[in-house]
């Protein structure tokens, strides 16, 4: 393991990469400790300290503890989140917007747009919600134009982490978005540890040993592949002939990552933050929106379960892949090239998506479940939860990866077995 940090370290591109991406997290985290413009961030964590099992609790730890304290980057980087979510659904059924998904580069920049425009406007309405619930809960003393410059701040500090999301996928080490939730949930880890720490001892005992289950789950799944075999016959380019091969083609079991959960998780906080607005509704969010409610879980693993498939589907287009076979002379041994081989993988990875569905479903949803027997506090249940556990875990494999081929394209011998 040490070795593999020393070839990285001793790669200049590759420590440019990692230095920089610790540099715009470093300032991701500093700006969760500057608080809004007239905000009594005590007065605002006092309130939280009574909300720990709500969604506010959950969305308090994507955040990384800013919006218990309504600093600038109290939104974190869920607005985005739920635009990109937004869009991606409206191209199934815009026309507009399909077409724009066909047309490549051009067309992903374009509704990359539309998806910052969307995340402003979430942001001011999340930002707005949230002051609103602030102020009638009398955490927040504040008239219209502090409220004004508040929803302001907030909302500039939404499109702030989208930029630094986006500069870290450019130039840094792994995926931006992912790496600022990630960096979010592991700033609780001190909190939690310590909640933990403070348990009776068949809490020490039995807790850190489902943690670890569900870790080795977790790794075992997301590094599960099928490979299809392809074969690459002779053929002649310009006035060469190339030689045919074996290869093949990785289908992995679980091809989504983390981003259902991340999906399913900004899906499930928008009832409570629509709901802010009108408060006859609170009783009923906070009966059936609640993290540890049966109801909200099932719910959730549902749309996991949805959002796996469908963003295997966005990533993964079988007629694509049986075109470009066909046109490079490859071809499924046993298997007719264009639509024959086209059937076949959507067949296979429609095999394929249903247990890595339900696998992410079923780690996110069953620790909570089980830490209900544990005498765990709310912050080491939160943290250690297996959405939390899911989303640290995939991230950091991700960035592992990329790592991985940066190593490898240098000629040194990666870290992944």
């Amino acid at each position: 393991m040490f070795s593999w940090l020393t070839n990285a370290w001793k790669v200049p591109e590759l420590r440019r990469r990692v230095l920089f991406t610790a540099m715009i997290l470093a300032i991701y985290r500093l700006g969760s400790w500057i608080p809004a413009p007239g905000v009594d961030s005590d007065a605002v964590k006092s309130y939280f300290s009574s909300q720990g099992g709500t969604v506010l609790g959950l969305l308090n730890l994507f955040s990384g503890s800013a919006l218990s304290r309504f600093s600038v980057f109290a939104l974190g980087i869920m607005p985005y989140v739920t635009a990109s979510i937004i869009l991606q659904l409206l191209a199934v059924v815009v026309p507009k917007l399909e077409q724009l998904q066909k047309e490549g580069e051009a067309g992903y920049a374009k509704i990359n747009q539309y998806t910052r425009y969307l995340t402003i406007c979430l942001a001011a309405l999340q930002a707005l919600g949230y002051s609103y619930l602030f102020k009638r809960q009398g955490a927040l003393q504040a008239n219209s134009g502090r409220i004004v410059l508040i929803v302001v701040t907030l909302t500039a500090g939404t499109a702030l982490l989208m930029w630094m999301g986006e500069l870290i996928t450019k130039r840094g080490i792994g995926n931006g978005i992912s790496l600022l939730i990630f960096a979010s949930i592991i700033a609780d880890a001190p909190t939690a540890i310590r909640a933990w720490s403070a348990g009776g001892p068949v809490t020490k005992l039995f807790f850190p040993i489902l943690v670890i289950l569900v870790i080795v789950a977790i790794v075992f799944i997301q590094e599960g592949q099928r490979r299809i075999p392809i074969q690459y016959a002779k053929r002649m380019v310009g006035r060469r002939m190339t030689a045919g091969g074996s290869t093949y083609m990785p289908l992995r079991v679980n091809m989504a990552g983390v981003i259902p959960i991340i999906f399913a998780a900004a899906i499930m906080a928008f009832p409570p933050t629509i709901a802010q607005f009108f408060p006859q509704t609170q009783g009923f969010i906070n009966r059936h929106f609640t993290p540890s409610d049966a109801t909200y879980l099932l719910f959730e693993g549902f749309l996991i379960i949805l959002f796996t498939y469908f963003y295997t589907a966005v990533q993964f287009n079988p007629v694509d892949q049986a075109d470009n076979l066909r046109k490079y002379g490859g071809y499924i041994p046993g298997i007719r090239p264009g639509p024959p081989t086209a059937q076949y993988l959507d067949r296979v990875l429609t095999r394929l998506t249903l247990p890595g569905s339900i696998y992410l479903a079923l780690v996110a949803v069953l620790p909570t479940f089980l830490v209900q027997y544990f005498t765990l506090s709310q912050a080491s249940r939160t943290f250690l939860g297996g959405t939390s556990l899911l989303i640290m875990v995939g991230v950091a494999l991700d960035t592992m990866r990329q790592m991985e081929s940066q190593m490898v394209m240098r000629s040194y011998e990666g870290f992944l077995k």
